[in-house]
């Protein structure tokens, strides 16, 4: 596996990922009402593109292929990390989450992390500051907000 920066040119493919990934691994925890909500299909690949230029954005690779991707911002705020369903529990998305945390200067990092990517963050040393509930396309979905002091 390879580890290296986002460009452009993935934002397509990393869309794509995240759709497949919520649909196929977030839907043990997610109804398909919710599932459909949260990755629709319909990406805006222009402001998907400017946030993951915006953030420092990681993409992993195994023989060419996307198999992962997570991004930053500056704030400390770890806005996406998604690891294709078929590369699940390779250690994809702790390389990733390594690489990005070292980024930060702020001293913490949080995320908004789903019912699935809770235990993950928890094994990490994050902790749940709050439970909620967010509204995507009219459907509840909950997540956790999760910070990491470093």
């Amino acid at each position: 596996m390879r580890i290296r920066n986002y460009q452009p040119s993935d934002c397509k493919q990393l869309a794509e990922l995240f759709y497949q990934t919520v649909h196929s691994v977030n839907c043990k925890d997610y109804t398909q009402e919710q599932v459909d909500a949260w990755a629709s299909g319909r990406v805006d690949l222009a402001q998907w593109n400017r946030s993951f230029l915006a953030h420092h954005s990681l993409v992993a690779e195994h023989d060419g292929t996307i198999v992962g991707f997570g991004d930053i911002d500056a704030s400390g705020y770890l806005d996406r990390l998604y690891v294709h369903k078929d590369y699940q529990g390779q250690g994809i998305a702790t390389a990733i989450c390594d690489r990005l945390e070292c980024t930060v200067q702020t001293g913490k990092v949080t995320t908004h992390a789903s019912i699935t990517a809770k235990p993950f963050f928890l094994r990490r040393g994050y902790h749940v500051c709050k439970e909620q509930q967010v509204i995507r396309q009219n459907v509840v979905l909950t997540n956790f907000v999760m910070e990491k002091q470093l």
